[in-house]
């Protein structure tokens, strides 16, 4: 009987082996055409090219608290290279500096234009909110948006993405990336995780569907805004006044993106895995609220990743296969390495591709961590 069970036992094992084995196959299928075929469509397109023009541009930012911030990074927006344009500075009901920084800056730049936001019941603590008093009180037809804690890699961001803009053209998707910190590894990871989201949100856009975009770079025509009434079919998710916003109103005729260097702006990363770990909390909630598709597209991608890692673990620790499954592997690696490194290049991203094995893995399972906590609890917003 022992050696009856043991040959049944047997025989289930090489079954579920065989089935893992042809699932791996599927899954590196599945990302082949996920990087090729549709990340390809950004990572093998052609330096961007772009003719100044002369829109008249309302630059928005938005703050609350962030007074160490502002004193180091509006002046640089001031000193944008740009015939036309006006700053909207934002303080969202501050309890530090912020609001007397922006009154010196209104008294020192003829540009700049103030918005004070109160505390109000109905909206307590939503950027949304505040946005919005924002955007009705800026001069021009043309907003671009940055954060607080953002500045711009050269004098030419207002050029760059405001060429973009056509008639048809009303919304540019931009890249906001993280400074660097020498000998950091928790820099890396973030680093990549948002070329990552970069590299698929222009893919998808340059395939005609666009799903979403950053709030530290991001420009749209201001009758965009009102013509779904602003952030009121989602005012009271506590965030995605940029991506869900974007989900909302993009498509493939009036959207278009921006990666030409000096439009790529820099942001100050987190220091600490906590806090980093609370941020992607914050926004992996957000994508829930996503179209249908998009929902199923982000899915299945990042399905497939977490796929690919347990299907090589198992077949290689049963030794199935194990040649055809370590070509499999190496086939892999390449595509993603090829497709992820021309992207890295586009966006000034190269050195975290050193990494990219090690930063992968690490990335894959502190999303699936980050997709379990959030089941259980909520997390933390805009305060």
């Amino acid at each position: 009987m022992i050696i009856i069970f043991a040959n049944i036992l047997k025989r289930i094992q090489t079954y579920m082996l065989v089935l893992t084995f042809f699932a791996f196959i599927f899954i590196v299928t599945i990302q082949m055409v996920y990087y090729l075929f549709i990340f390809g469509k950004f990572a093998f397109a052609k330096a961007q090219k772009y003719t100044p023009k002369r829109i008249p541009i309302s630059v928005i930012v938005c703050a609350k608290n962030e007074a160490e911030n502002v004193i180091r990074f509006i002046p640089i927006l001031a000193e944008q290279d740009y015939p036309d344009y006006e700053i909207v500075l934002i303080d969202d009901a501050s309890s530090d500096d912020t609001l007397e920084i922006f009154e010196e800056f209104e008294k020192q730049y003829p540009n700049v234009r103030l918005v004070k936001v109160e505390n109000n019941e109905a909206f307590w603590g939503n950027k949304k909110y505040a946005l919005t008093l924002g955007i009705k009180a800026s001069k021009k037809d043309y907003l671009l948006f940055t954060d607080a804690d953002c500045f711009p890699s050269s004098k030419d961001w207002i050029t760059t993405m405001s060429a973009q803009f056509t008639m048809r053209k009303t919304i540019v998707l931009g890249y906001g990336a993280y400074e660097k910190i020498p000998n950091s590894f928790l820099n890396k990871i973030i680093r990549f995780e948002t070329l990552l989201t970069a590299v698929q949100y222009f893919s998808w856009a340059k395939m005609g569907k666009p799903y979403m975009g950053i709030g530290r770079n991001l420009a749209y025509r201001k009758e965009e805004f009102y013509n779904v009434k602003g952030f009121i079919d989602h005012m009271k998710i506590r965030s995605g006044d940029d991506d869900l916003f974007i989900n909302q109103v993009a498509t493939g005729d009036n959207t278009t993106i921006c990666f030409v260097p000096e439009s790529i702006t820099y942001s100050q990363p987190k220091t600490t895995f906590k806090a980093w770990f609370s941020q992607k909390r914050r926004h992996v909630s957000t994508a829930n609220y996503y179209k249908t598709f998009d929902k199923i597209q982000l899915a299945v991608f990042y399905i497939s990743q977490l796929l690919f890692f347990i299907g090589a673990i198992i077949l290689l620790a049963f030794q199935y296969e194990w040649m055809i499954v370590m070509s499999i592997i190496g086939f892999r690696y390449l595509f993603t390495w090829i497709t992820l490194g021309f992207s890295a290049r586009k966006l000034k991203e190269k050195d975290v591709m050193y990494w990219f094995p090690i930063i992968e893995i690490t990335l894959v399972f502190t999303q699936l961590n980050i997709f379990i906590t959030n089941i259980f609890s909520k997390p933390v917003y805009w305060k």
